[in-house]
């Protein structure tokens, strides 16, 4: 596959770009420096663009056979909700403008339910310095539900996303936060971009929400 990916320089991004390469897609790196530090492939090009404006997602997607989003800005600015809300809604409109149906986004876990009608980012002790993204993130996905003219998938990452191997065993869940015997919730970028690509080359969740954690 051509995969135009957004937030190709962050952790989560340059794991997806990296798994991408390693099966043999093709990728394009969209970051609003037009770099990606230390990524060099003869399948991977960066370019310069932001992912919340609907005319640059318009103008770049063409040729592309899918588009990925790994736009997130750094915990605690307050530029959450301009950056994650409005790469949500430009994604869309610039996607309907260029013809191309599938997207696949990273999500947050903050809005998985915990209990019936409880979220995670409903506990009263839930961090406040993420508080702000993942009410963004919880945002976009409303608002992803309802686009019903694109394939879009948006995958929410386990309460706890770090640096870790890449081990591809994982389990893949719905709307509810996945945790082991421990009761701990937790996944690497790379075993997230595993399942991230998965679901790129075999979709299975068309226009709804995953999850992953070990």
């Amino acid at each position: 596959m051509k995969v135009l990916l957004f937030g190709a320089s962050g952790n989560i991004g340059r794991a997806i770009a990296t798994e991408l390469l390693s099966r043999g897609h093709t990728v394009t790196g969209v970051t609003r420096r037009g770099r990606v530090e230390g990524l060099e492939h003869e399948r991977f090009t960066s370019l310069a663009g932001d992912a919340t404006d609907p005319a640059t997602v318009a103008s770049l997607a063409p040729g592309h056979d899918a588009v990925a989003n790994a736009v997130g800005p750094a915990v605690g600015r307050e530029n959450d909700r301009d950056t994650i809300v409005g790469a949500a809604r430009a994604l869309i409109e610039g996607l309907r403008k260029a013809g191309v149906t599938r997207l696949v986004t990273i999500g947050g876990a903050g809005s998985l339910e915990v209990a019936p009608g409880r979220r995670v980012l409903d506990d009263p002790n839930f961090p406040e310095m993420w508080r702000a993204n993942a009410e963004a993130q919880a945002e976009a996905l409303s608002i992803f539900r309802q686009v019903e003219d694109l394939e879009w998938t948006y995958i929410s990452p386990a309460a706890h996303i770090g640096e870790g191997p890449r081990t591809g065993v994982f389990r893949v869940g719905g709307d509810q936060l996945l945790t082991d015997e421990n009761g701990k919730s937790e996944i690497s970028y790379a075993d997230y971009a595993v399942a991230f690509v998965n679901e790129l080359e075999n979709p299975t969740a068309i226009r709804r929400r995953i999850t992953v954690a070990y």
